[in-house]
């Protein structure tokens, strides 16, 4: 019988991509419709490209 007590870690670090109409932009969250839902987004977790001088 195996040990039960061992605990097995997985670990996914992976992007996906999803269509949504943006619906508002208020402070730093952005609100976003997929489907039927509006989800509100922090706009910390988009990666921008910053403008370069």
């Amino acid at each position: 019988m195996a040990n039960q007590s061992e605990s097995k870690k997985i670990s996914v670090n992976s992007t996906i991509s999803l269509k949504g109409i943006v619906k508002a932009i208020f402070n730093d969250t952005v609100h976003v419709q997929i489907g039927g839902k509006i989800i509100p987004i922090p706009a910390s977790d988009f990666m921008l490209d910053k403008p370069r001088k």
